[in-house]
């Protein structure tokens, strides 16, 4: 499957803020956009071209698209999902990418990125209730439990979080159990419950031309 091998601060630089992608790094004065606040290239100290409706809505869906790390044809059929649901189509398309477990391992603390959280679940360090779950692109449901493995357990990363007590606080809309390395799913998402910088109306508009 085709991936983004490159360096991951060269998209944050391309969209010019900070899309969280490192993890810690991001927080540090090591971060790219702070360092370099400028698009990559040759040429991307000079670049001051003035964007066009349609190249304004064109970088909110390739934003959107890197933070949650998902590839064109992934984030067009989440469109076409969320276009069928109830409710408003942009909503949709949050709540689902947020649904992802790679997105839920990163959001109850388990990971520092959504890349890591992606890589420990290709990884198979987590079960579903009880099952084996090592599909990134998974969507979780209401009353799902997510669970650390028993023999994943052990490993340094996973005492590490146990003695640091929790990485950060999940969402309301999950509950974390650090102790035991469980997480359970409380609700979906809602938009206020999602603190992505992404203004999901542009892609709507985008994928409405």
């Amino acid at each position: 499957m085709a991936r983004y091998t490159d360096a991951v601060c060269r998209q944050c630089r391309r969209e010019g803020e900070k899309l969280f992608l490192k993890g810690d790094r991001c927080y540090s004065e090591k971060c790219a956009i702070q360092r370099r606040a400028f698009v990559p290239g040759q040429h991307g100290q000079k670049r001051r071209q003035k964007s066009s409706e349609y190249g304004i809505q064109l970088r909110e869906k390739q934003k959107t698209k890197r933070i949650y790390g998902v590839l064109e044809k992934q984030f067009r059929n989440y469109f076409k999902k969320a276009e069928r649901q109830k409710g408003i189509a942009g909503e949709n398309l949050l709540i689902l990418l947020e649904r992802r477990l790679d997105n839920v391992v990163f959001r109850l603390g388990f990971a520092s990125s959504r890349k890591e959280g992606r890589q420990l679940v290709t990884h198979d360090h987590f079960t579903i209730n009880g099952k084996k779950a090592n599909i990134a692109s998974m969507l979780v449901s209401i009353g799902d439990t997510i669970q650390v493995k028993t023999g994943s357990a052990d490993s340094p990363k996973f005492q590490e979080l146990k003695a640091a007590g929790a990485y950060k606080t999940p969402p309301q809309w999950l509950e974390v159990d650090i102790e035991n390395l469980t997480g359970r799913v409380l609700a979906f998402p809602t938009r206020e419950n999602v603190d992505t910088a992404v203004n999901e109306q542009l892609i709507v508009e985008l994928y409405s031309r």
